[in-house]
């Protein structure tokens, strides 16, 4: 009989408000099948804050540990310094990075079933000494996945990068024949896999203004986007482009689309944001693991207040259960053929 599946997940920076999205959703019995990852004490002290007195929290000895039915259980990851919710604290910075190793190699060695990541904060992480750019790179370094995608999905529309945390002056020469290739084809193949398409429609944006206008504005789309695109069509991908950005996200290209494949972080992810804030989730491609997110950042105003919204994080947790399902359900098939 295959068990219950397990998805663990961080709490993210511990004066953010993922603690406070954690109890919330913990308080609506929406997180019976999850292992948070952080320090139960700073999980325990934002319920208080918060006025939710009926959570009631679990501390586990180790990552295969079954939880408590009606709990939140917690695998612990202490903090060095009391929180204070909105203020940033980089001593406390290591115990970031420790839950999310300690929850990724959970999932890498199968004691739970897929990873959801709570928000945290790259600055006060740098500030303390460690090297940090974003979930996905971190996790690709962890997994040995040499290629990961960033991609971010509404009900409605999924955007894809090729570049992800980049300043905008090395986003160019980041854009090679050989990263496009393996993005595109990750990309278009974990559509297929991952989220069950057999044939995924794919709109991607020239880099430049006009997709360079006939080589005036730009020759990137010319000598790289292009001539990668025609490749990997004569091997049976359906895309279109390189198209200009400001155009391709009207509704109608959109409604021919299964997701867009856009250059650089600010070029696709504004659009998605407004058309789905608060409810999109961030899915990385190309891991080993299934790993889902929540598509803002650690809202330190917003921390212990009470006014956050859950939207973005129920969707991840909910999307991470169905990919799961999904990949057993695969699995189940290919065992019985």
């Amino acid at each position: 009989m295959t068990r219950q599946a397990v998805i663990a997940l961080t709490v993210g920076e511990p004066a953010g408000i993922g603690p406070d999205l954690v109890v919330m959703l913990a308080a609506r019995g929406g997180l019976s099948d999850v292992v948070a990852v952080g320090d139960p004490d700073v999980l325990a002290c934002r319920a208080r804050q918060l006025g939710i007195g009926h959570v009631r929290i679990r501390t586990l000895a180790t990552p295969g540990e079954v939880g408590a039915p009606g709990a939140l259980n917690v695998l612990p990851v202490p903090v060095a310094n009391p929180v204070c919710p909105g203020t940033l604290d980089s001593a406390n910075g290591p115990a970031v990075v420790d839950m999310l190793r300690l929850a990724a190699e959970g999932v890498w060695q199968g004691q739970y079933d897929a990873l959801v990541t709570a928000p945290v904060q790259k600055s006060v992480l740098n500030d303390a000494g460690i090297a940090f750019s974003g979930h996905t790179e971190f996790l690709a370094a962890l997994t040995g996945a040499p290629m990961p995608v960033m991609m971010l999905a509404t009900p409605a529309l999924r955007v894809a990068l090729v570049t992800t945390h980049l300043p905008l002056r090395d986003v160019a020469d980041a854009i090679t024949v050989d990263r496009l290739t393996q993005v595109t084809t990750i990309l278009a193949r974990d559509l297929r896999r991952t989220f069950g398409l057999a044939q995924p429609r794919i709109l991607v944006c020239g880099l430049n203004p006009h997709a360079g206008e006939h080589g005036h504005l730009g020759r990137e789309e010319i000598e790289i986007i292009t001539p990668v695109l025609d490749a990997l069509r004569n091997q049976g991908l359906d895309l279109r482009g390189p198209l200009p950005a400001d155009t391709l996200f009207t509704p109608d290209n959109l409604a021919r689309a299964d997701a867009v494949l856009a250059m650089y972080h600010d070029q696709g992810l504004p659009v998605l944001k407004h058309a789905g804030f608060g409810e999109a989730v961030n899915v990385t491609l190309g891991l080993p693991i299934i790993r889902t997110s929540v598509d803002h950042g650690t809202a330190l105003p917003l921390a212990g207040t009470g006014t956050a919204r859950t939207g973005s994080l129920q969707a991840a947790v909910r999307m991470a259960r169905e990919l799961v399902e999904r990949a057993r359900h695969d699995k189940a098939i290919e065992a019985s053929s």
